[in-house]
Parts: C-alpha cells; structure tokens; sequence
C-alpha cells in the first residue's frame, strides 16, 4: 500500500500533522482510537468518511515513519 494516496500534510490543517486527505482526522488520531481499543470498523462507524484503506494507510505510515526513524 502507498498510504501517500490516502494521507496528508497541510500547514493549514492539524497545524501540519498528517491527516487523511480531505478530512480534519490525523494519524495520530488514528491511531489513539486503535491502541485505546477500537476496532477498524467501530472507528469507521463513528467516523464514515474513512475507509478500511484510510485506517490501513495510517498503520503504513506510522510503520514508515518508525522505520525512518531508527535507521536514520
């Protein structure tokens, strides 16, 4: 998966976190509901304008982002 396709990062949105496009939802968002328990489709219940792919592009990118991290 590309999660490019489904996030992103505008200064004006989130003061620059990363978001699913098109939507004021940041990865870490995201990413909070997962770890607190949620399930994918409880979140994309509470939330319709995500997709199963928007949850899974946040995961990718988080495992991305933590791979740069340690290897840089």
């Amino acid at each position: 998966m590309d999660y490019r396709e489904y996030i992103e990062i505008r200064p004006e949105v989130r003061f620059g976190k990363p978001c699913v496009k098109s939507t004021r939802i940041s990865v870490s968002d995201v990413l909070g509901w997962l770890a607190n328990g949620m399930s994918m489709e409880e979140i994309i219940s509470d939330f319709p304008e995500l997709t199963e792919e928007a949850v899974q592009a946040c995961l990718a990118y988080a495992a991305d982002r933590e791979h740069r991290i340690r290897v840089i």
